[in-house]
Order: C-alpha cells, then sequence, then structure tokens
C-alpha cells in the first residue's frame, strides 16, 4: 500500500471516530452527533444547538466531565418544612402578668446576644388600672392597721403570761403572721418587681421589648434558642411516609445532621406533621424559616447519579445536561431529573450510559451564545 493510500484511510478512520465517539448516543442508541452545518474554530454555538470550545477556553472554564454509570439508588421525595424551637434546647419567656418593662443587671438583651439559665432579661413591675389600684392601696392600708393591733395585742398576751392559756397567745402569734404575710403579699404586686429569667442556655432569637413598654398577661417577650440545636417539621399528605425515610438533608443548610424523630398521628390542615431533629456546630437556620427537606427512602430507582450542578436550563426551560461529543464539541440534551440528597441529582430518563456529562462549567458551557 503507498503512503497516499495509507493517508487517505487514516484520515477516513479519524472522521469516523469523531462522528461516532463514545459520548455521541442517547438513551435508545440514536446518534446525536450531527454533522456540524458550519466550521468552528473559537468559542461560539453553531448552528444545530451544540457548542465549540477550544481547549484553552475549557481549561479556563474549568470543564470537568465524568462517563455516566448507571445503578441503582435511594429514591427522595421533597418535603415543605419550617424551623421550630427545639423544646429540649430552649424555651419562650411570655409576662406572667400585666406591668411595665425596666432593664435588668445587664440590660435589655438583644437578638443574638448569648445568655445563661436563670439569667436576669428583665424586670417587670405590675400595673393596674385606677381603681383596682385604688382597691389595693386601700387593702395595704387595712392590712397595716391590721397589723398594728396584732401586734398590740400579741405585747399584752406576752405581759401577761402565765395568767392566759398558752393556746390565746399562740392564735395571736399566727394571725399577726398571717397579716404580715398577707401584708407583704399585696405590697409586692402594688411597688414589688419580678425578675424575667432565662429558661435555657443559648442566644436571643426574638425580643419584642423595650424600656417603659407595658405588656400584657402571656406577651411574649424573649424566644432563646440553642443554636446548634433545632427542629425542622415538615408536612405530606403520605400518613406512611416517615416509615419509609431513611435519611434526610436540607439543601439549605448542607452542613446541617437531620434525624428524624417521628410523624404525628394527627392531620394539620390535610397534611401529616414530619418532625426532624437538626444538629450541627452551627447551623444557618432561623426560627419559622421555610425551607425544603429532601428525604430519602428506602426504596430505590435505577438512573445515574450526577451532581446537581450538572443540571442547567435550555432557553425552552427544559432541564438538560451538556454531553461532550468530541475534543472541543458540546452537546445539550434534555433530561428527567430528581434530587438525591442536597448535592446530587440522578438522571431517570436522557442519558446513555457511555455519554461523558460535563458535571463542572456547565452553567458556563449554558451562557455561550
Amino acid at each position: 500500500m503507498s503512503a497516499r493510500t495509507r493517508m487517505i484511510v487514516l484520515g477516513l478512520l479519524v472522521m469516523q471516530a469523531v462522528h461516532a465517539s463514545p459520548g455521541a448516543h442517547g438513551p435508545n442508541g440514536e446518534h446525536l452527533d450531527g454533522q456540524a452545518t458550519s466550521p468552528a474554530s473559537g468559542l461560539s454555538r453553531l448552528p444545530d444547538g451544540s457548542v465549540n470550545v477550544p481547549k484553552l477556553a475549557q481549561r479556563r472554564m474549568v470543564i470537568r466531565t465524568v462517563k455516566a454509570v448507571q445503578g441503582h439508588h435511594p429514591q427522595t421525595v421533597e418535603l415543605n418544612g419550617r424551623v421550630v424551637i427545639d423544646p429540649n434546647a430552649g424555651g419562650r419567656v411570655q409576662a406572667p402578668f400585666a406591668g411595665r418593662i425596666a432593664p435588668g443587671p445587664q440590660g435589655l438583651p438583644t437578638p443574638g446576644q448569648a445568655v445563661r439559665k436563670g439569667q436576669v432579661l428583665a424586670r417587670l413591675t405590675p400595673v393596674a388600672s385606677a381603681i383596682e389600684r385604688g382597691n389595693q392601696e386601700a387593702t395595704l392600708a387595712d392590712l397595716r392597721a391590721m397589723r398594728v393591733a396584732a401586734e398590740g395585742r400579741v405585747k399584752r398576751l406576752q405581759l401577761l403570761e402565765g395568767t392566759v392559756p398558752a393556746k390565746d397567745i399562740e392564735a395571736a402569734r399566727a394571725e399577726l403572721a398571717s397579716i404580715v404575710g398577707r401584708l407583704q403579699a399585696v405590697r409586692r404586686s402594688v411597688q414589688g418587681t419580678e425578675a424575667i429569667l432565662a429558661p435555657a442556655d443559648g442566644v436571643i432569637a426574638s425580643a419584642q421589648v423595650l424600656a417603659g413598654q407595658i405588656v400584657e398577661a402571656r406577651d411574649v417577650l424573649f424566644d432563646v434558642v440553642d443554636p446548634a440545636r433545632a427542629l425542622v417539621e415538615a408536612s405530606t399528605p403520605d400518613v406512611a411516609l416517615a416509615s419509609r425515610i431513611a435519611t434526610a438533608s436540607l439543601p439549605a443548610a448542607p452542613e446541617a445532621k437531620l434525624t428524624l424523630v417521628g410523624a404525628g398521628r394527627s392531620l394539620r390542615d390535610g397534611a401529616l406533621p414530619v418532625t426532624f431533629r437538626a444538629s450541627g456546630a452551627t447551623l444557618p437556620l432561623a426560627v419559622g424559616q421555610p425551607v425544603s427537606v429532601l428525604a430519602r427512602l428506602k426504596t430505590t430507582v435505577q438512573g445515574i447519579a450526577l451532581p446537581a450542578e450538572a443540571l442547567v436550563r435550555n432557553p425552552a426551560n427544559e432541564t438538560v445536561v451538556w454531553i461532550k461529543s468530541g475534543a472541543m464539541r458540546f452537546i445539550a440534551q434534555p433530561v428527567e431529573a430528581r434530587p438525591l440528597d442536597a448535592h446530587t441529582i440522578v438522571v431517570t430518563r436522557g442519558l446513555s450510559p457511555e455519554n461523558r456529562v460535563v458535571v463542572s462549567g456547565a452553567a458556563l458551557i449554558n451562557q455561550i451564545r
């Protein structure tokens, strides 16, 4: 075979390899890597929708690909939930009666401030209407007069000790002690203050008071939470879902560890509450924050696991991944996928195990026009 013939044969083999590269077939074996309608040597989108990315641009864009591998992966469901206070790692401070707020020894705490259990957060001075205060003052005056009379009677009986029965002296002393106790109780309700204490160690999640503010009984003054512990309350219409949950995670806080506590036995607004305990060094969660919970079930689904960043949207708002079909050519392939955990998705339709899928830099390729 002459040198010219060998060169022609080699060129045909190279062209065949380019057009039948391993990553160019769809899930049903269809050929995806068709002939581009126009050559391209720079960074550009070709008329057929594929993208040409030179090697130097691929390095700058940190384009990484992996070969798709079929496997069985746990099924997942996405649940809507919200963050609530863990009753064993926090507490709520309410006003025991109507009163006026006064700062404690260290002033009024602010949200985010660390507190210790038993620490004085504020002081509450009772307030009452004019009629109620007048009645209390009148009662206080009567009790003072009764105390003076009782003290005089005790003194007289003590001087006659030995001539009067001992039981009369004891009764007089008991009556005096009762009057003094009633007097102190009424005085505290009129003039005294009550210390508002922290119910647990943690940080102030919310503070609803200002110095001099008048609050009503049962008004919420402070919420105290442990920054390393919280509860996530999700809801689902499937009453048997909790028994099928293996693990769960939070896409908004991947570092948080979720532990299934259990599910309720009573529907709330047509859904069953499922409770998870979130723990970690520092949880980036706030009480009342709406979150999505990815619950991994004990059942499995067949598909191809990929990093979540491999999924992008095309101009038609379809979910696609980018397949590398040659040294510099990338093709957008529509797929069906579901989340596997906070970082991973599983493609159930649209990919073939021989495809090389872009797992890093897919968003940058998707922006090339």
